[in-house]
């Protein structure tokens, strides 16, 4: 491998940010990657890719320690447990287990850990905002917490160095991600179309006003990389977003309109709950738009839908501290849902108008 070759390998591959970062690498010439997922991939890529149980030091010994030529590592994983404490344990396991194997065995220089807003308790109610990366942390357990401590404790006798980004309601074209904004709506948009109902926000009237914001998998993908080419990076925290903020009252007649449907005021309800018996209607608008099989307990996790929808004070970031290392991409967010939805569509994953 040559010198100015980088080598990535992408943890969470297959997940909305390790579609992005991988997609992105497959367009550049001095970057190749390797996938890490528990399936491959379901789109066409040059990246091969590799299953791995992170759980199982053994397992990642005999998979990862045959790459001997990687030069970064993207950590977008997360495996889900009942309770917060329970995330802990897990979750830090895999972060560590991939580290120590690639470490041993690879010129290692970075580490790019991918977390979010739960760093500042976004999921235990209001935070001040716009948050900043130097604002306290909040009571644990916070897996993310353990994993950038791990990080930070080794930081000082490795060769390599890493950097924490925390993007919020990472939005991409990725199907099967139990954390896409972008599948909840769609999909969403699509029964309500089926079913012949008004496009209606199914959140609480207060979320429905509150500033909220969203990440671009583009955009993170390309933060992702800078912060892996970036000396000052190192040891750094940033936050990663479309860098504008909306109201789902001001954007949710515009998406309605780009479905071609009835627009209503919005109506609360739990889409874990309402959504669980539309199987069949999935098959059936499936079958009718030639869309690709995807089984509907697969292309969408509506208990996060319900977690975004549900949250009624403002979420906001700041990402000055981004734009005075040099990272300046940005993407208004209205035009950003209306672009993916639309390749989505062209794409038979989602129904056109």
């Amino acid at each position: 491998m040559s010198a100015d070759l980088r080598k990535a390998v992408v943890i969470g591959g297959v997940g909305v940010t390790g579609r992005a970062v991988i997609d992105h690498i497959d367009t550049l010439a001095d970057w190749e990657a390797v996938g890490v997922s528990r399936r491959g991939p379901d789109w066409s890529t040059p990246t091969p890719f590799v299953s791995v149980d992170l759980l199982d030091r053994a397992d990642c010994r005999a998979k990862l320690g045959a790459i001997s030529d990687a030069t970064d590592l993207v950590y977008a994983a997360y495996q889900p447990r009942a309770t917060w404490a329970e995330l802990v344990e897990p979750n830090l396991a895999m972060l560590c287990n991939a580290v120590e194997v690639i470490e041993r065995v690879s010129p290692l220089r970075h580490v790019c850990l991918i977390q979010g807003g739960k760093a500042y308790g976004a999921h235990l109610g209001p935070f001040r905002t716009p948050a900043r990366e130097s604002d306290p942390r909040h009571m644990p357990p916070e897996f993310y917490y353990d994993q950038e401590d791990y990080l930070r404790g080794r930081e000082g006798g490795a060769d390599w160095t890493w950097t924490a980004l925390r993007p919020e309601a990472t939005s991409g074209f990725a199907v099967g991600n139990p954390m896409n904004l972008l599948m909840v709506i769609g999909v969403y948009a699509a029964m309500c179309r089926e079913i012949g109902v008004p496009f209606r926000f199914p959140g609480k009237p207060g979320a429905y006003r509150a500033l909220y914001q969203v990440t671009d998998a583009r955009i993170l993908a390309r933060a992702i990389l800078w912060s892996a080419t970036e000396p000052r990076c190192a040891g750094e925290v940033f936050n990663i977003t479309n860098g504008d903020y909306f109201r789902w009252q001001n954007l949710w007649p515009r998406l309605a309109r780009f479905f071609g449907m009835e627009y209503d005021e919005p109506q609360m309800l739990s889409l874990a709950e309402f959504m669980a018996d539309k199987g069949p209607v999935w098959d059936r608008i499936v079958e009718r738009h030639g869309l690709r099989p995807y089984a509907y307990d697969q292309i969408v996790a509506w208990e996060f839908g319900d977690a975004v929808f549900e949250s009624e004070f403002d979420n906001i970031t700041s990402t000055i501290k981004a734009r005075r290392f040099g990272f300046g991409d940005c993407i208004d967010t209205e035009d950003m849902f209306l672009e993916l939805f639309d390749e989505l569509q062209r794409s038979r994953i989602l129904p056109a108008g």
